[in-house]
């Protein structure tokens, strides 16, 4: 029996919650807004002002003062063919160095620079 009474009660205060719920909601769709809306006359002119705003058309040229012309960099300069020449007849006439001769093909004297001295001796008194 007491169980009985636990479901009636929840079932009457389900049925009494429902009933809260779209009360409540009708009457959020009563309120209205009681403030009333005062002119702002700042407000109205740059409305007025954006209305009457013309967009300048684009013309074609307009783009030229902003963007540079393109120009292909200069072709380098090529080697004058007289040029490599002489400077291959220069290289073939010159002599070539060989270790241990001097330039007319004479022997030269080795100076051997990690030869030690011999240290002299110190006579002692």
């Amino acid at each position: 029996m007491f169980s009985q009474t636990l479901r009636a009660s929840r079932s009457s205060i389900a049925r009494v919650a429902k009933q809260q719920a779209s009360s409540m909601m009708i009457k959020r769709t009563f309120i209205t807004p009681t403030a009333v809306r005062q002119a702002d006359l700042v407000q109205d002119l740059y409305m007025k002002e954006l209305k009457a705003y013309k967009i300048p058309p684009v013309k074609a040229g307009d783009a030229d003062a902003h963007v540079q012309k393109f120009s292909p960099p200069k072709a380098p300069k090529s080697p004058e063919e007289a040029e490599i020449a002489n400077e291959l007849k220069a290289y073939e006439a010159q002599t070539v160095e060989i270790e241990g001769q001097a330039e007319g093909g004479a022997a030269v004297e080795e100076v051997d620079w990690f030869e030690e001295e011999p240290e002299e001796e110190t006579v002692h008194h």
